[in-house]
């Protein structure tokens, strides 16, 4: 999955426009620094690829080495030992810090994506959006986090409803819906729903007020427990970024995915996505 660049258009007044224009502008222009997407015409990379083959499903395989024992190490017989690292310093000079984002991104894969849905307090605005900065870091009580980019100065809609509302819901996305949650990736002006430009199905909630995707296997109801604002070490003053703490509170799995017990959910029903930048 990428995340892509662009504005839509949108019924707001000429003001909101403007300013929303002036917004995404600044975020398409981020995005060309970043070269966050290395295929600048994916859909020539994509043609070159073989077919979505649904005929592969979800399988066990035994470890490289089965009769591995305590002591034994690595099982390349060495190999590993003979090359040689290089060390880096995230902060060194001439070194931009968008450098780290892409080692960071390639590096740590692959990466589970929370695909989050959140409405305003007063209900006009709704937003659906994936997130690789994405994981469970707790189960008593469940807990989550979420990584925005940016501070709460240039909050993204998503982040400015997860302030304003203190809620959202977690869906995690499936194989057969791939192609409309990255549809939600784009930079749309403020108050216009990636719902509708993606296709996909709201449904209501128990407690929080955003809606939860039914076309999800897995959702989680959340609250917000904290948040944490972060700002540059290259370049002191500027926020680059938000951290979300979440708590669970309601639990959504499709019927067929989950076990008697309700505790264990089936990967050859669910096929989860994992995010990796190539």
């Amino acid at each position: 999955m990428f995340r892509i660049s662009r504005t839509i258009t949108s019924t707001h007044s000429l003001g909101n426009l403007k300013q929303n224009s002036t917004m995404a502008d600044q975020k398409h222009d981020a995005e060309k620094e970043i070269k966050r997407n290395p295929h600048p015409d994916f859909k020539k990379v994509e043609a070159s690829r073989p077919a979505w083959d649904a005929s592969q499903s979800f399988n066990y395989k035994q470890t490289k080495q089965t009769d591995w024992k305590i002591g034994d190490g690595a099982n390349d017989n060495g190999n590993a030992l003979s090359k040689k690292h290089i060390e880096i310093d995230p902060y060194e000079e001439g070194r931009p810090a968008v450098y780290n984002y892409k080692l960071l991104i390639s590096g740590i894969v692959p990466r589970p994506v929370g695909f989050v849905s959140t409405r305003s307090k007063d209900g006009s605005s709704t937003n659906l959006a994936p997130f690789s900065y994405f994981n469970v870091v707790n189960h008593d009580p469940p807990m989550f986090t979420i990584g925005y980019s940016g501070g709460f100065d240039k909050a993204k809609d998503s982040l400015r409803n997860l302030k304003e509302s203190e809620e959202c819901v977690i869906n995690i996305i499936s194989e057969h819906f791939i192609e409309a949650a990255n549809s939600t990736s784009i930079n749309a002006p403020y108050g216009v729903s990636e719902w509708t430009l993606s296709g996909l199905t709201p449904a209501k909630s128990s407690i929080v007020k955003a809606d939860r995707v039914k076309e999800a296997v897995f959702s989680i109801e959340a609250k917000l427990f904290q948040t944490t604002e972060f700002e540059s070490r290259a370049t002191p003053g500027k926020k680059t970024g938000v951290l979300a703490v979440l708590e669970g509170l309601r639990f959504w799995v499709r019927e067929d995915a989950i076990n008697e017990e309700k505790n264990l959910i089936d990967p050859e029903v669910s096929h989860s996505l994992k995010y990796s930048i190539f």
